[in-house]
């Protein structure tokens, strides 16, 4: 991507990802200012700086502080930039760049991969419906926490890419490689019975909506043809009965008046 303003570039893989059950990968990077880097596992590529609604996971290192410049400035808001942050895209959740993602986060660190004299390294490990994310940015050659989402069901078929934007200041930014692994891990029965989802979901989403700003629309499941049929077919039978005993008892009480007066 070239150093100046305004810009975005993007690359996918031309392969998808057929197992998707324990896998890792690492990337390598030197990132800029005012600069956005997304890496992703889409569904569809490419997707950032073209198409916001995404359906996939989503990992942004930003390094320019949006919401800090504008209206969040409530010091329970206020983060230290670079920032690392983790987004689950279900193609209808909407990346708010004037509060640099915090209402659909689910987990996410201050990481110093800007302008750094060290490699930075990200590791991404999905293993057991559990990702992990990790640093490498200070040169020590050791991972640090940085965020940990459970209950995190991806589907298989999804691409893996990047992406990159830049907006008033812009800079240098390198992705040397990405390098994806396939884990051996041992799983139960259970585990391996497990529902094949088609749309990335989190199970726990009472969890990521009420501490991670992950905004859930939780709607009951809608009656099928068949059920809202026989539904009104039932309605309309009791009405119809209860009719029909109302005027047997209606036409009971009326007998019952006239031969009072005889």
């Amino acid at each position: 991507m070239p150093d100046l303003k305004y810009k975005y570039a993007h690359s996918c893989g031309s392969r998808r990802i057929k197992k998707v059950k324990n896998v890792q990968f690492v990337s390598l990077s030197a990132a800029a200012e005012n600069f956005h880097l997304p890496l992703w596992f889409l569904a569809h590529c490419p997707v950032f700086g073209n198409m916001n609604q995404f359906v996939g996971l989503g990992l942004f290192v930003d390094t320019y502080p949006n919401a800090d410049k504008t209206h969040d400035t409530r010091p329970s808001n206020m983060r230290t930039f670079p920032y690392v942050s983790v987004m689950l895209g279900n193609g209808t959740l909407t990346y708010d760049h004037d509060r640099d993602g915090r209402t659909t986060e689910l987990g996410g660190c201050t990481a110093m991969t800007r302008n750094s004299i060290y490699d930075t390294f990200l590791l991404v490990r999905y293993s057991k419906n559990k990702l992990t994310l990790m640093v490498d940015v200070d040169g020590k050659q050791e991972w640090r926490d940085c965020a940990e989402v459970s209950g995190l069901r991806l589907p298989t078929g999804y691409y893996l890419g990047a992406s990159s934007v830049t907006g008033d200041l812009s800079d240098n930014h390198d992705v040397i490689s990405m390098k994806v692994y396939q884990l051996t891990v041992e799983r139960t029965p259970e585990e391996e019975e497990e529902e094949v989802v088609t749309i990335p979901r989190v199970d726990d989403m009472l969890h990521g909506g009420l501490m991670l700003g992950f905004p859930v629309d939780v709607e009951e499941e809608g009656m099928s043809g068949l059920q809202l049929f026989f539904t009104l077919l039932f309605s309309v039978l009791g009405l119809a009965v209860l009719a029909v005993v109302g005027l047997v008892l209606y036409g009971r009480w009326k007998e019952n008046k006239r031969k009072r007066f005889y």
